[in-house]
């Protein structure tokens, strides 16, 4: 008889993660009902818990980040309008051009890094009184930042962005797909990193481990009008507390442990940052996602990417020379230093 193959080390996204059995068993226990007709009760339970969470009025499961984010942006925005964005968010660069397909906006992107002053706020937003400029209406930010490789954004600069875009006559919509991240990174409650925002948008299948779900959470009225985008989007769901006891589990169980998916990335970072054929700010790695560039003369992303597959560690080009590893609840401590190690011998050879 042969011998099983050992699993790769998948660190392509913390959205690989399979449902722990103490999950699937609060699955396989969830109270139901229609969620269309308001009947499920432990999705209203999901809801009001994370509306309390985040400090805010109500809230709304979601099928996707996407789905949420674009649903935000039909909320908050008409056709024609005009969104200001860190540079390389996901909303502008991983929705297959959704912002433009389904609420009919462009993405200004500003900064670096998933960072911008305020004067590069101002100077992004468009002069009023002139008919050739499309309005300006919308700060969206992300936080932690994806392809900025995780990082936490300084919470006083926000508070600032927010202040003076409100001044401006902007509405502020946060994606927090891994809002989690960023409160346990730090230290700081997800209700105080919502509360400059309109609207904020998280994510269960990421950090959480949950098999699927978002959420959208802000003023009574706003979930209102999502509602009804999310059912003009098809998003609208059945018997959802299945996906919700799932999020309501990964909120009791899995929230905390996030301290070891970041500790896992430091570690996996501190170990490849010194390898000549990588460029790597260990300053960057700041909760669960490591970003690297490959330096001249080392093989491309893909090639990369390709050779730590045939040795067992799975993960994403960004890039032509950006490579992205991101830990999770699937990811030991032990086999995030090993994937490194994979990786600097493969590139060392």
């Amino acid at each position: 008889m042969s011998t099983p193959a050992t699993p790769p080390i998948d660190l392509r996204s913390d959205t690989v993660t399979r449902p722990t059995a103490a999950m699937r068993a609060a699955i396989a226990a969830a109270e139901v009902g229609d969620d269309q007709y308001g009947e499920d009760p432990t999705t209203a339970r999901l809801q009001a818990r994370c509306a309390e969470l985040l400090g805010k009025e109500a809230a709304l499961w979601l099928p996707t980040g996407t789905m949420a984010n674009q649903v935000a942006l039909r909320v908050m925005t008409r056709p024609g309008d005009e969104v200001i964005t860190p540079r390389e968010s996901h909303a502008a660069w991983h929705e297959t051009g959704g912002a433009a397909a389904n609420a009919g906006v462009q993405m200004v992107e500003v900064g670096q890094r998933g960072l911008f002053s305020l004067d590069e706020l101002e100077a992004a937003i468009k002069p009023t009184g002139l008919p050739v400029f499309p309005p300006t209406t919308l700060l969206q930010i992300e936080n932690t930042h994806n392809r900025a490789g995780g990082i936490v954004l300084p919470q006083a600069q926000v508070v600032a962005l927010c202040a003076r875009a409100r001044e401006r006559g902007l509405g502020c919509f946060l994606d927090g797909a891994r809002l989690w991240n960023a409160a346990i990174a730090g230290g700081v409650a997800e209700a105080e990193l919502a509360a400059p925002f309109d609207l904020v948008a998280v994510a269960f299948s990421k950090g959480l481990g949950a098999p699927g779900g978002s959420l959208l959470a802000g003023s009574r009225a706003l979930i209102q009008a999502a509602d009804r985008h999310r059912r003009m989007l098809g998003g609208a769901m059945r018997q959802n507390g299945l996906f919700a006891a799932a999020a309501l589990h990964g909120l009791d169980h899995h929230r905390a442990r996030l301290v070891e998916d970041h500790a896992n990335a430091r570690a996996f970072a501190e170990i490849l940052a010194p390898c000549p054929a990588v460029r790597l700010e260990l300053a960057s790695v700041q909760s669960n996602i490591v970003v690297f560039h490959l330096a001249d003369g080392a093989p491309d992303a893909s090639a990369v990417v390709a050779r730590a597959r045939a040795d067992g560690v799975l993960l994403n080009a960004f890039g032509p020379r950006l490579v992205r590893a991101v830990t999770h609840l699937d990811v030991s401590a032990t086999q995030a230093r090993d994937a490194a190690q994979r990786l600097v011998r493969l590139l060392a050879g």
